[in-house]
């Protein structure tokens, strides 16, 4: 097979990435610059300081994604960014970028989705990996459980219908002053308290493979007020582990009811330390194939924007250079 190196783009929130990644699963570089610090001092993710963020810095992650890829212009065959979903203006930083390239170089867009590269993450994890496959993406603003039957195919199995479990992160972490961003603040607090001090609830535990997480936010508010000197390590753990409880019943429960015995677990929460744990326990048991991403690959990246684009260009063939960005994109 003749390579396709893709030169991909991510800006669909607050990472700046570029990649350049042959044949959808090697990755010749991959380049990410945080704006944490930028929206820290607001406690989340500020969309006009996230567009303007990746205004000033899109151009040098680029080229230096072509650097350390011992790339040039001239050696890429495609040029891939997400379309959606994600913060409008933040998706338009990175497809104009990717569309200028194109014009300029004659080479073909693929506009990708960003849900989809989450799932083709864990296939630059293990390059055997094929579906179907039952994944969870777990992310700031989104947690679903997908059903991928074949490339391309895909079955949403169940999504949140309030906050996603990385934005209740966030909120429970700003109430307790922990900082930003929420996960991986409670993540380190959590290791020195105990994930049994607390029982907090397990919310739609048995009913079906949708997602809760605002009711369980708000029984972490009720009890801190009532319990002022509640060790914030104990709450943390005790929160922490009321979530990833019911993330992996989920996953596991859909996994059951498909018949598909291959999980994948992807997104920012996946790089969450005790969701790891838990899934790497799973894998243990031997019931189910488990395939989580290295942390890398599960924060927001552009090797995956390049490892799906590589498979969109085979069977679609390049997006229409007037196909808009769409915050509100969906799967299936």
């Amino acid at each position: 097979m003749s390579r396709v190196r893709v030169l991909a783009i991510e800006t669909s929130c607050d990472e700046t990435a570029a990649a350049v990644v042959d044949n959808g699963r090697d990755v010749r570089s991959s380049v990410v610059a945080s704006q944490a610090d930028l929206h820290a001092r607001y406690g989340g993710v500020v969309p006009e300081i996230a567009s303007r963020a990746h205004v000033e810095l899109i151009c040098d992650v680029i080229e230096q994604s072509l650097v350390e890829a011992g790339a040039s212009l001239e050696e890429i065959d495609a040029v891939a960014a997400v379309r959606g979903p994600g913060l409008a203006g933040a998706l338009l930083v990175g497809v104009s970028a990717a569309k200028a390239i194109s014009i300029a170089r004659g080479l073909p867009y693929v506009g990708v989705h960003h849900h989809e590269a989450h799932l083709y993450a864990a296939m630059i994890e293990d390059p055997q990996l094929e579906p179907p496959l039952v994944t969870l993406i777990v992310s700031g603003g989104h947690t679903l459980l997908i059903a991928m039957d074949g490339h391309g195919s895909y079955r949403v199995l169940g999504e949140t219908v309030d906050d996603a479990a990385g934005e209740a992160f966030d909120k429970i972490a700003r109430f307790l002053g922990l900082g930003y961003p929420g996960g991986p603040a409670i993540d380190r607090v959590a290791l020195d308290g105990d994930p049994e001090a607390i029982r907090f609830p397990r919310p739609m535990r048995g009913e079906g493979h949708d997602f809760s997480f605002s009711g369980l936010k708000t029984a972490v508010v009720q009890y801190v007020r009532k319990h002022p000197d509640a060790d914030v390590a104990d709450v943390a753990a005790s929160f922490q582990a009321a979530i990833v409880d019911v993330l992996v019943e989920k996953l596991v429960g859909a996994a059951q009811e498909t018949g598909i015995s291959t999980v994948v677990a992807g997104g920012g929460v996946a790089a969450n330390s005790a969701l790891r744990g838990r899934l790497f326990d799973l894998a243990a048991d031997g019931d189910l194939r488990v395939v989580v991403p290295g942390i890398a690959l599960c924060t927001d990246n552009a090797a995956m924007v390049g490892a799906v684009a590589a498979y969109r260009l085979a069977a679609d063939g390049p997006t229409p250079l007037e196909a808009p960005v769409v915050p509100n994109l969906r799967l299936a």
